[in-house]
């Protein structure tokens, strides 16, 4: 995977840009640290954004956070207390996740010029700062405008002693001492999971999992996560079929740091009963090559989320121009624009109202879908992404007055 292989879709001018911006950080290393190298949506960016970062000359790494089940069922509760969900935190859990931290502190090896530390899990590895010095950045990618407050003071005595702060949408951040920086996150155009498929490989994919195309096919793609609501989804779902003949396909799987899979996956299945016409496709062990499939065979895409910090899922479809029915909250809205590049719901029914609209007029939903697909074009591809990294980056190593991005 090589930067130049971009050129025909982003154009020569921004990937000479890159090689240009790239340069300045010439000597420098960018460490990357989080919770988990599977699952999710930053370590997929991160496993295609490292090798094309190396690529532009700039010594970009990545290391992973150890953890053993309990301090994940405490960052479990941190995420969902962050979204605003009420969660019971105690001294204990607390305790879990600085002995873990601390933990990491003592094996891990901490050598960025720039440390670029991803979420909750790891962020009070920056009680490492004073003494090796360096840049250090905290990079949010859920929305905590409305935390639980316990969790989020508990959390704030790590964040402000970052040099700065990313955030993936305006709406997402609160006050902080530091600078707070906006940085969308994005799609790969060429990964397995968003690249261009031949019509064999599809309708393969679907015979594999004995999917019919016979018929209108409505698709969420998500890990199985209460913030996801995929219970909310079948739902809505009932409610189209008392009209419209359709399936429905939820197709998931679970991150290392994530406890709660199952037991979602479990009440997902149970609540699907025995209707033959709703598909539940789990597992990690699905490739991007088949959910690419999948999601170029849904006639719609849904994403019901209850919260969400940017949904990838949204800008992996609309790249497909899919014509997409989804939750206004998160990142969202920044991708779907209502009637324009989608349709935005806000619950159950209006979710139901939004697909039978898109199922009964074609010609409507193949306009979004197309609108959809250049709106990603202009603003959620990796190479913008890269783009806004390595500004904040050449920001922070020559100590400027920065600037929001």
């Amino acid at each position: 995977m090589r930067i130049t292989d971009y050129e025909p879709i982003v154009g020569r001018s921004s990937i000479e840009e890159l090689r240009l911006l790239g340069s300045k950080l010439s000597g420098k290393i960018i460490q990357n640290i989080n919770s988990t190298s599977v699952g999710g949506g930053v370590a997929e960016i991160l496993n295609r954004m490292i090798p094309l970062l190396q690529d532009l000359g700039v010594d970009a790494r990545w290391n992973v956070i150890k953890g053993n089940p309990d301090f994940f069922q405490v960052t479990k509760k941190f995420h969902n207390a962050l979204h605003g969900r009420k969660e019971a935190i105690s001294e204990q859990d607390l305790a879990v996740y600085m002995e873990t931290n601390r933990g990491n502190l003592k094996e891990m090896d901490l050598y960025g010029d720039i440390l670029f530390i991803h979420d909750p899990q790891p962020a009070a590895l920056v009680e490492q700062k004073t003494q090796m010095g360096k840049k250090w950045i905290w990079r949010c990618h859920i929305d905590v405008s409305r935390p639980d407050e316990v969790v989020w003071q508990f959390l704030k005595q790590f964040i402000v002693r970052y040099d700065a702060a990313v955030f993936s949408a305006p709406a997402f951040s609160g006050p902080l001492p530091i600078r707070q920086f906006l940085i969308s996150p994005s799609i790969d155009p060429l990964s397995d999971k968003n690249r261009e498929l031949p019509r064999d490989i599809i309708d393969a994919t679907m015979r594999n999992f004995g999917i019919p195309q016979d018929k209108p096919i409505i698709t969420q793609v998500s890990r199985f996560d209460y913030m996801k609501d995929p219970v909310g989804v079948i739902r809505a779902f009932e409610l189209v079929r008392k009209h419209i003949d359709a399936t429905l396909v939820l197709v998931g799987g679970g991150a290392a740091d994530d406890p709660e899979g199952e037991k979602v996956l479990a009440e997902v299945k149970e609540r699907a009963g025995g209707n033959r016409d709703i598909y539940i496709i789990s597992g990690q062990a699905r490739t991007d090559i088949e959910i690419n499939a999948l999601q170029r065979a849904s006639t719609i895409i849904v994403q019901k989320s209850l919260k969400e910090g940017f949904a990838l899922t949204v800008s992996e479809a609309l790249w497909k121009a899919k014509p997409v029915v989804a939750s206004a909250v998160g990142g969202i809205p920044l991708q779907v624009k209502h009637k324009i590049t989608g349709l935005l719901s806000h619950d159950v029914e209006g979710t139901a109202y939004a697909l039978r609209q898109l199922l009964s007029n074609p010609e409507f939903a193949r306009s979004l879908g197309e609108n959809g697909k250049e709106h990603v074009r202009q603003n959620f591809l990796l190479t913008r992404h890269i783009r806004d990294y390595l500004l904040l980056f050449i920001a922070l190593d020559h100590n400027e007055d920065m600037i929001n991005l």
